[in-house]
Parts: structure tokens; sequence; C-alpha cells
């Protein structure tokens, strides 16, 4: 009896031995997947911003808005004193209707005072755009400056131009067709992007590229 009773002992301890051993490789599996769930989601980049747009429709040119950092602020676009440095590049703009050049405004994005800019602003009318941000977890699209640029921008509409039968709205991405609202482009070092507002069967020399100066 003393011997099946202890055998029993034995077995119940081995039961409980192993569903103890059970559990923590199950705990040990959990929380392992919980840190490879959280690298994961670590590396993976930020998201990129809605596809926002300015509000003015008015034909072209379009000049300087009253507030230049009012749209940045809308958009959640950071104004600050001084440029940030965690993110720094360029991207450059081509607006063309029926042919012709329209400028893009220096100080897009910059306080007429000059104590505080948007982290996505304008210093010419070159068209080059600046990417000078505090943090390096942030990305950009081309609605952004237009909202600060207070000029409407969708796929059918730029300010107060539509697309209709007989003109159209295009979009090109380093000398490519883009399709989609080209408000939703995304702003990346050295990106040429040009909108061409014209005729459907007007043939347009769309640049590819951008010669940027030295350092930018």
């Amino acid at each position: 009896m003393r011997q099946q009773q202890a055998r029993r002992e034995r077995r119940e301890r081995y039961v409980i031995f192993g569903a103890v051993g059970v559990i923590v490789v199950l705990i040990a599996a959990g929380a392992a997947w919980g840190i490879t769930r959280q690298r994961a989601a670590d590396n993976q980049p930020p998201a990129l911003p809605k596809a926002v747009s300015g509000q003015r429709t008015t034909q072209p040119p379009w000049d300087l808005p009253a507030d230049p950092v009012a749209g940045a602020e809308r958009v959640g676009l950071r104004v600050e004193p001084m440029e940030g440095t965690a993110k720094h590049f360029h991207a450059h703009l081509d607006v063309l209707v029926d042919g012709e050049a329209v400028p893009v405004p220096a100080n897009i994005g910059i306080h007429p005072s000059g104590t505080a800019m948007s982290e996505l602003h304008t210093h010419d009318q070159r068209g080059v755009l600046h990417i000078e941000a505090p943090s390096a977890d942030r990305r950009y699209v081309l609605g952004q400056l237009f909202a600060e640029w207070d000029v409407r921008l969708d796929q059918n509409h730029l300010g107060g131009l539509a697309a209709d039968q007989a003109n159209g709205l295009r979009a090109y991405v380093d000398g490519k067709l883009y399709r989609g609202n080209p408000a939703a482009i995304e702003l990346t070092a050295h990106r040429q992007i040009a909108l061409v507002y014209g005729p459907k069967d007007a043939k347009v020399d769309v640049p590819a590229s951008y010669n940027f100066s030295p350092g930018e």
C-alpha cells in the first residue's frame, strides 16, 4: 500500500511539474511574441500624412497668403523659431499652366517677422522645397505645401483651374506620370515634381530632374 501511495504521489508531482512547465513555456512564448511585435512596430516607417490642400480657388499666379504659417499649423506642421536639423532635405516643384511656368512664392511657411518657420518652407521662387524638421520620424506630402500656400490641389483642381473635357491636370514625379491625387505625392530628397495643366492633347516638356545648388 505504501509503495502504491508513493508511486501515486510521484505521478501527481510529475503532473504538477509538467503543468507548471507548460505554463512557463506559454508565458515565455507570449513574452517573445510581444517583444517581436513591438520590434516590428518600432521598425515600421512613420505614416504618410493625409492628402490635405489649401482653399484658394482663384486663377494663377498665386501669391503668398497673408499669413504664411497659418496653413502650416492647420495641417499639423511644426512652426519653430529655428530650422530643424534632425531631418534635412530638398525637393523641387514646377507648376506649368498652358505651357507657362507659374512661380512658387518665396517664404511659404515663414512668418513675416522672420522669427519662426514651418518645417516645410521655401526661401525663393526657384520652386525648391526645404524640409528642415526637428524630428526624424516624420514624412511629408505635396498637399501640405499647398495648404501653406493656401491653394486648392486635388486630382481635378489646381487653384481655380479645373479639369474638364478640353483641359487636364497631370502630375509627374521624376518625369514619370503620377496617377492619383497629386496632393498625396510624398516629398523625398531631390524628388522632382511637376504639375501640368492645359489642353489634354498638348505636348509639354516635363523635367525629370532638377539641378540643385551645391549643398542642397
